[in-house]
This record gives structure tokens, C-alpha cells and sequence, in this order.
């Protein structure tokens, strides 16, 4: 265990969970990722949390869930480098930029990415059962049609209005930052903060960033093609990659389990 004893549960290919990557990584914390597999993941983090959600943070033995409440105690005891704004109003705007993004935005973009995924298992298996040993892929896999149709209930896949209104949601997001972006390519005042992390974390999945977490395995399936072609030419990706390429730090991460 690194000496900050810092351990992040997370899922590998996880927008959410980037976001606390980032964050960690942005602060410079050297710290243990735990990869966890979608679904039975709930039992080990019910012994942690109220809830079954990831990323979760450990720190001192407390278990800290969800990115935002994650980058606000990573902020309380490592102020730098800074992610809020030390202007109140800039700070306030940029933790209303980061609600966004975190209530109105992320899911939406998970669903419609998922809308494309549903229909690789294998590859999606794959992008989940990272760190873990070859049975337990094999056995991921082999569940994973009774996962298929979790999700696609849960999803609403059976309703197109609800899948348009996903990508709606997406494109909505892209034209945001693509609009909002000043010249250096911030999002609020003129230096990086959570609102620029959010943003990039949050759309990452809908383009590939090079050289981080978030790449994705190849070679890449049809759906999952299609899928980043849909947005390859919106300004808000150019946006994205370009704060992957000068704003994200290299992996603090000393070592990662299944």
C-alpha cells in the first residue's frame, strides 16, 4: 500500500471513475486502484457505503463515495495544486459547472454510450474484467446476457425518445464546453480547475484519449466505432482531447488488483 494510504475502488473504463483518477493524479497522491466488476462489485462496497456505487475513495479508513465528495476532501487535505478557484465567485461557478456535468450530464452519456456497447459483450467484458484473473473474465462473460438485459431494461433501450434524449444530453454537453471554453481553454477564470476535470472526465467516453485510463482496448468493434464517429467532428471533443493532452497528469497509481 502507498505510504498515503489511499485506495480507490473503482471500475477501469468508467467516466466517474476518471474523474477521480484525475483528481488524485492532479494532487500528485500516490494510491492503490482496486478494479471492481459491474454487478458484483455491490457486495464488497455495501461493507464500505450506504450506497453501491463507485468510485470510492478509502483514506484513513474512511470510505469516501462519489467523485464530487471525492475531489472535495482530496481538496481539504492536499489544497495544492488547487482544483476550486480561490475567487468565491469563480470557485462557486465552477462547483455549479461540476453539479452539472456530475446531475444533468454524466448519465445521460453513459446511457447513450451503452446504447452502442450493449451489443459487444465480449468487448465490453473485456473493458470491465481489466486486472482480473482469466476464470473470472470467462465467468463475467458467460453471466453477461443476463447483465444485457438489466441494462437494457434499466436504460430504456425499448423507448427511443429516452435514447434520443441521451444523446440529446451529450451533444448538449459538447456544445457547452466547445461555447464556454475561453482562449486557454478553461472553463471558468483563466486556470485549470474542477469544472475543466469534470467536463473532460465526464465526455471522455465520447472520444478515445490517448495514453490514460480512459483508452480503450484494441482492436475496437463496430458499435464502439460508430459510436466515436458520431462525434468526431464536434468542436467539444477537439476540446476534450486537447485538455487530456495539457491538463492530465500521469498515473499516481502504485500498483492496481482485481
Amino acid at each position: 500500500m502507498p505510504d498515503s494510504g489511499l485506495e480507490l475502488l473503482q471500475f477501469p473504463h468508467s467516466h466517474f471513475n476518471e474523474k477521480a483518477r484525475w483528481a488524485l493524479d492532479w494532487k500528485q497522491r500516490p494510491h492503490r486502484r482496486t478494479n471492481l466488476l459491474p454487478g458484483p462489485h455491490a457486495g464488497r462496497i455495501r461493507k464500505l457505503a450506504p450506497a453501491t456505487t463507485v468510485p470510492l475513495l478509502v483514506v484513513d479508513g474512511q470510505a469516501i463515495q462519489g467523485s464530487a465528495r471525492i475531489i472535495d476532501e482530496l481538496e481539504r487535505r492536499y489544497p495544492e495544486p488547487a482544483l476550486y478557484p480561490a475567487d468565491p465567485l469563480l470557485r462557486e461557478r465552477a462547483l455549479e459547472i461540476q453539479r452539472w456535468f456530475d446531475e444533468d450530464v454524466g448519465a445521460p452519456v453513459r446511457q447513450a454510450l451503452f446504447s452502442h456497447l450493449i451489443r459487444e459483450g465480449g468487448y465490453v467484458c473485456r473493458m470491465f474484467g481489466e486486472g482480473h484473473n482469466l476464470p473470472t473474465r470467462l465467468l463475467y462473460r458467460a453471466m453477461f446476457p443476463v447483465a444485457r438485459a438489466k441494462i437494457s431494461k434499466a436504460y430504456r433501450f425499448d423507448e427511443p425518445e429516452v435514447v434520443e434524449a441521451a444523446f440529446a444530453r451529450t451533444r448538449e454537453g459538447l456544445d457547452f464546453v466547445a461555447k464556454e471554453a475561453g482562449p486557454e481553454g478553461h472553463l471558468v477564470g483563466d486556470c485549470f480547475s474542477v469544472a475543466d476535470l469534470t467536463a473532460a472526465a465526464l465526455l471522455s467516453v465520447t472520444c478515445n484519449p490517448p495514453d490514460c485510463a480512459m483508452t480503450r482496448p484494441e482492436p475496437m468493434p463496430a458499435g464502439v466505432l460508430e459510436w466515436q464517429a458520431r462525434w468526431a467532428q464536434h468542436p467539444g471533443v477537439a476540446w476534450v482531447l486537447r485538455t487530456y493532452r495539457e491538463q492530465r497528469p500521469p498515473s499516481q497509481a502504485q500498483g492496481s488488483a482485481g
